[in-house]
């Protein structure tokens, strides 16, 4: 049994993109199908069993009509190629009015076959080409239908929290309990766990997290922990393996050295409970890059301008989303060409930002009793050589200083 788990698809993240003049549509939602794409091709190339996806289909808990047709249509895609498809309701999905339908809902109301809709805490049978599956399935926890008005009243955020996990982790457990040993099991949760490590999706993060504990989910009659929510991908333990798939698209600058993509699973359900998961590996995908230049202008450049644009074409821009953070003394920033950086940078997909971090020396005095004794000629030589100035710079700069000094003399 061959399973896919991806998560955080956030179809409508546009940051970072230009407007497609065939399309009218934002080049980055055409990043964020075409990695879809690429999983959906997968999936049917290698004759996945079940495409599990672990919460979060679009970015606005409201999505448009657009967003939602093309998450459908690769759905469509893969129903129709008769894989499974088990679709985790995240925090994302989750309307702000209670009643209200999830974003995910349109699917079960129209009956389209071979798609499982994760919106209760329960677990959920899916019959796949290899047998059935069962998911324990947590989708995203909303503390006005998790909790009873009485159970809330008088606590903080925090204690309800406390009480959220207390009962979510006594659910979980209930529930693998309760598990047909004889059938191959995974988890399937929109959660935080305690020992991840969140990324830049922090800004993106729809109210106040409750955390579970890896040993929470982490339990022996599961085969996998599959889980979303947290863009970095990341493995929390190997038995069984908690893992984060991470988002299959970059977000922003904070995840410019994730690597995105999905995981597959392998399990053999003719193995006892506990033996059956054989490999699990991730695949990485073609995700647009990000990619930040840093420059540091050395003190006496005579031009800082060509040595940005030395370490710009350094490096592949075609594609990228750039962003050039240059370093610079106060007395040379005047000379950097801020046209001719961004000629360089023509070739990327997008220039995010240009910036410059202005590095001013400290103003060195002489002590008062130098400044009335010394000659200004040894007052100009000691300045220099207190700023370090090159000596053949130093010669002409003393040069012309003199030549000054002898024009002021003389009227």
């Amino acid at each position: 049994m061959k399973i896919l788990h991806f998560a955080d698809l956030h179809i409508g993240v546009e940051n970072y993109g230009q407007v497609d003049p065939e399309t009218g549509l934002s080049t980055r939602l055409r990043d964020f199908l075409d990695s879809y794409d690429e999983l959906v091709d997968y999936a049917i190339e290698n004759s996945v069993d079940l495409v599990l996806f672990c919460g979060d289909a679009y970015k606005s808990r409201d999505p448009s009509q657009t967003h939602q047709r093309e998450f459908a249509k690769r759905v469509a895609k893969l129903s129709q190629a008769d894989i499974p498809v088990f679709l985790l309701v995240g925090n994302h999905d989750t309307p702000h009015v209670i009643g209200r339908a999830t974003a995910l809902e349109i699917f079960q109301t129209l009956d389209v076959p071979n798609v499982y809709i994760g919106d209760m805490l329960k677990t959920y049978v899916v019959d796949t080409k290899a047998g059935p599956l069962q998911i324990v399935g947590v989708p995203w926890i909303r503390r006005s239908t998790f909790l009873a008005r009485e159970e809330t009243r008088g606590l903080s955020p925090d204690q309800i929290n406390e009480e959220i996990q207390q009962k979510l982790s006594q659910a979980i457990l209930t529930m693998a309990e309760r598990l047909d040993p004889n059938i191959p099991a995974v988890f399937s949760g929109h959660v935080t766990v305690s020992q991840s490590t969140v990324g830049s999706e922090q800004s993106m993060m729809l109210g106040r997290d409750h955390v579970l504990l890896n040993s929470n989910v982490a339990l022996p009659a599961f085969e996998y922990v599959a889980l979303g929510h947290i863009h970095k991908r990341q493995e929390l333990g190997e038995k069984p393996p908690v893992v984060y798939s991470g988002s299959i698209q970059r977000v922003d600058f904070g995840e410019e050295r994730d690597d995105k993509g999905f995981y597959i699973i392998d399990i053999d359900p003719t193995k006892p409970q506990g033996m059956r998961l054989t490999s699990w590996e991730f695949v990485k995908n073609n995700a647009r890059q990000f990619l930040t230049i840093k420059v540091t202008v050395p003190e006496g450049d005579l031009d800082p301008t060509s040595t940005a644009l030395r370490e710009i074409s350094k490096h592949e821009l075609d594609g990228v989303i750039v962003r050039v953070q240059i370093v610079v003394p106060g007395e040379l920033d005047g000379l950097l060409r801020d046209s001719d950086i961004r000629a360089a940078l023509e070739s990327a997909h997008f220039v995010a930002s240009i910036t410059k971090e202005i590095m001013e020396r400290p103003r060195i005095r002489l002590s008062e009793e130098y400044s009335r004794t010394m000659d200004p000629r040894e007052a100009l030589k000691s300045y220099f050589d207190a700023k370090g100035v090159d000596k053949s710079r130093a010669d002409l700069l003393f040069q012309r200083a003199g030549t000054l000094m002898q024009e002021q003399g003389s009227e």
